[in-house]
């Protein structure tokens, strides 16, 4: 008897480990406020040659969508649900209207909803996380930290824990539970100028040497570029000395061109409006400034994906690591820094000490060695001492070919990339995928290849599904997707898109198969299936915690 004990357990081990061994590491790796062509494999003449390659070895997705905002996008990815399930329906920071918070609008992960990182963790993985977190309380009252990544989950984190803030002194900038200095840092000293978007794949880097290879990994990268502040080193910026004299136009039209020959978009694709036309702008050099060092902020990233990849390949995990590629939200043409802020000069400006942390996201007073933040028309952006987005007409060319930006829920509002690379478990090399997919799929992709079990009883349900069956070449069940951010609201049935802007607003209805740029509003053709979508966004917006709004009831003039 003990000997057939004996054998029964052994049997139990070798099945462990054997499950173990077939377990991918998965890396998702998520930047900030980009376009649907920014990157070279969508169309973009930007040098991205690592996402390139991983998508020549992979698979795109042409039809993926993301949450239209830094904090939604990011709790819906973290734990697959719709943001608002997750107390995050709007950002992670402010109050509403008498000081209370709808349910939905709670602005930190609430206690209902659980992290991939909580769920791998107890099917033996190891968790890590580097950049922007942004999912957790900026006002809570005690300071507490229950929502910061250990807290969540995650065995280590280097980052950022809120939304934006200089990439040469970040704001909140922190290591595991500890809010840090680039300076007082003992674990991290760069050789170089410090600049965040280095620092994420350094310390991404740091962890996967550290690993311990009997175990896989999951490692959340969350990349703020190319979110403004414009800032990015000259060795890079120069690379795109020149390329954006020509204007928007000319980008545009052969982003155009080239996204349709990579057959992402149909040939017929028209180009959406433009906001404004290269010939008007009275400051053309600073405008093509700002696209420059917008382009070497994502070149840069790109540099730092190559860097972990070649570290994956060195350890001889790069096979049997999946790697997700996906951006927050569309490109952002929020206009902070584009006008004069020179009455934020303060006398007597004094250096920083090694221990005082930067506390300004937007206008920072001063750089560390005590210099005025600046902004406006007659800065050029790049350096440390200036502060500027790159304005609504370069986000346009970023969204190629589509209606609007981050924010809204329009195709440039949440049109995101999707590569998907795993050499052992996709066997398309350059393909592409026209099905649909939504940010609240990445948890149940991660939990379903990690062969992990979902909590029960106080947790929500997943509300996304695994894209382990696109990855084989197979169709998934046809299903209905929805959003929704500060009033601006959509559902997608199939080809159908139903959508708003603003929660005053009335719908337009889109058959996305003939016209993706939501060019044609066929609310007045089909009023029936209008009503009956409005009607369906409705339910899920009453059962997820959209309603009521914070700002106003539903259906109000």
């Amino acid at each position: 008897m003990p000997l057939i004990l004996n054998l029964v357990a052994i049997l139990a081990c070798c099945a462990t480990a054997q499950a173990v061994a077939s377990q991918p590491n998965i890396i998702v790796v998520l930047s900030d406020d980009m376009g649907f062509s920014d990157i070279g494999c969508y169309g973009s003449e930007i040098q991205t040659p690592n996402l390139d390659r991983l998508a020549a070895n992979g698979l795109r997705f042409s039809q993926f969508y993301n949450g239209a905002r830094c904090c939604p996008t990011r709790a819906s990815l973290l734990t697959g649900l719709h943001p608002h399930q997750t107390g995050i329906g709007h950002m992670s920071y402010g109050t509403y209207p008498e000081g209370t918070n709808p349910e939905g609008y709670a602005n930190d992960l609430n206690d209902r909803c659980a992290t991939i990182a909580q769920v791998l963790k107890p099917a033996g993985y190891a968790t890590y996380c580097v950049g922007k977190w942004h999912v957790a309380s900026d006002t809570a009252a005690d300071g507490s930290k229950h929502n910061w990544p250990l807290q969540r989950g995650f065995d280590k984190y280097y980052g950022m824990i809120g939304g934006a803030g200089s990439f040469y002194d970040p704001t909140k900038l922190c290591r595991d539970n500890a809010l840090i200095t680039p300076v007082n840092d003992p674990d991290y000293q760069p050789a170089g100028k410090y600049y965040f978007t280095e620092a994420v794949t350094d310390n991404a880097l740091m962890y996967l040497k550290q690993h311990d290879a009997d175990k896989p990994f999951f490692i959340y990268v969350a990349y703020t570029a190319a979110h403004w502040p414009m800032h990015a080193l000259e060795r890079d910026i120069a690379k795109y000395k020149g390329m954006y004299d020509e204007g928007y136009e000319v980008i545009r039209q052969v982003r155009l061109e080239k996204t349709k020959k990579l057959g992402l978009i149909d040939p017929y694709s028209t180009l959406s409006p433009a906001p404004g036309a290269w010939e008007d702008q009275p400051n053309k050099a600073w405008e093509a400034r700002c696209m420059e060092v917008y382009a070497a902020m994502i070149d840069c990233m790109d540099q730092g994906i190559g860097k972990i990849t070649a570290e994956l390949e060195r350890q001889g995990q790069l096979d049997n690591t999946l790697i997700l590629f996906l951006q927050d939200n569309g490109a952002c043409d929020e206009t902070l820094g584009r006008t004069d802020n020179k009455k934020w000069h303060l006398k007597g400006i004094k250096p920083m000490g090694p221990d005082e942390l930067q506390t300004k996201t937007w206008p920072p007073m001063r750089t560390r060695d005590g210099r005025p933040v600046l902004g406006g028309p007659d800065i050029m952006p790049g350096a440390e001492d200036t502060y500027v987005s790159y304005g609504r007409n370069w986000a346009n060319v970023s969204n190629t070919p589509f209606r609007e930006y981050k924010h809204f829920v329009h195709e440039g509002g949440i049109s995101t990339p999707l590569i998907a690379f795993w050499p052992k478990g996709i066997a398309a090399r350059g393909g592409i995928t026209h099905q649909p997919g939504h940010i609240i799929d990445i948890m149940a992709t991660c939990v379903d290849l990690a062969g992990a079990p979902y909590p029960q009883g106080k947790i929500l349900p997943m509300e996304g599904v695994s894209l382990k069956p696109v990855f084989e070449g197979k169709k998934l069940k046809n299903r209905i997707l929805y959003w929704e951010h500060e009033g601006n609201r959509a559902i997608r049935d199939g080809d159908w898109k139903l959508v708003a802007k603003g929660w005053n607003s009335s719908w337009e209805l889109f058959n996305l198969k003939d016209d993706r740029t939501e060019m044609n509003n066929l609310v007045g053709k089909f009023p029936e299936r209008s009503a009956a979508m409005e009607k369906q966004w409705l339910e899920h917006a009453e059962r997820t915690h959209i309603l009521p709004w914070p700002w106003g009831p539903y259906g109000r003039d």
